[in-house]
């Protein structure tokens, strides 16, 4: 199995995943500013700097079915103590592949339009890059392990128009070849079928620890 976390999320952009053999890998964080949980079918990674030891022992003494342990919440809560870390909700990860040509819908890229997508985006991102559409916006940035990571707004009079379906489809040209990936609330079921109508796929959920 890869080592590092760029390496285990480069492998399931290409759907090769973890061995599905109900462990659990720790591996480091690739920066400061991000830690925490992915959950593959039937295998979890732990991005951290704290102990394993910790891990491991914590885990363990949740008396939950292991296949569960890691997205269990006393065991995020226990994290979040731990780290001093906050950590808002569970997302279904999604990747898509990355598409030639140009974007089928119109965007003009702008330097900071102030949208609070955008704020956030770059609070969670770097090298954040913003496109306008008629009705939306389109956030790219690098993410968890420098992954490329998209984010969209579609405002309240332009919706039930496929727009948000346009928008991350769109992400996909303007990738660079390169697997773009989405973290959506597990209950966001609008977006979630925008995304896989879209092309992308579900490949895990992720629960993401911030520094305050």
């Amino acid at each position: 199995m890869a080592e590092s976390l760029r390496e285990i999320l480069d492998a399931a952009a290409r759907g090769v995943f973890p061995a599905a053999d109900g462990g659990t890998s720790v591996v480091p964080q690739c920066g400061g500013r991000d830690a925490g949980v992915i959950a593959f079918t039937a295998h979890s990674v732990v991005f951290t700097d704290e102990d394993e030891g910790w891990v491991r022992k914590t885990l363990a003494s949740l008396g939950c079915d292991p296949l569960a342990a890691t997205m269990n919440a006393r065991f995020l809560a226990a994290f979040a103590e731990r780290t001093g870390r906050t950590t808002d909700t569970v997302d279904v990860l999604l990747a898509g592949a990355p598409l030639p040509g140009r974007p089928e819908i119109a965007l003009t890229e702008v330097a900071d339009p102030g949208h609070p997508r955008v704020v956030a985006a770059r609070r969670r991102r770097d090298g954040v890059r913003v496109w306008a559409a008629d009705g939306g916006v389109l956030v790219l940035g690098r993410g968890v392990g420098g992954r490329l990571e998209v984010a969209v707004e579609v405002a309240e009079g332009a919706r039930h128009r496929g727009l948000g379906r346009r928008l991350v489809a769109a992400a996909r040209r303007l990738a660079g070849g390169e697997p773009v990936w989405a973290q959506v609330s597990a209950g966001n079921a609008r977006s979630l079928r925008a995304f896989q109508a879209a092309g992308y796929r579900p490949v895990g959920s992720e629960a993401l620890f911030l520094r305050p």
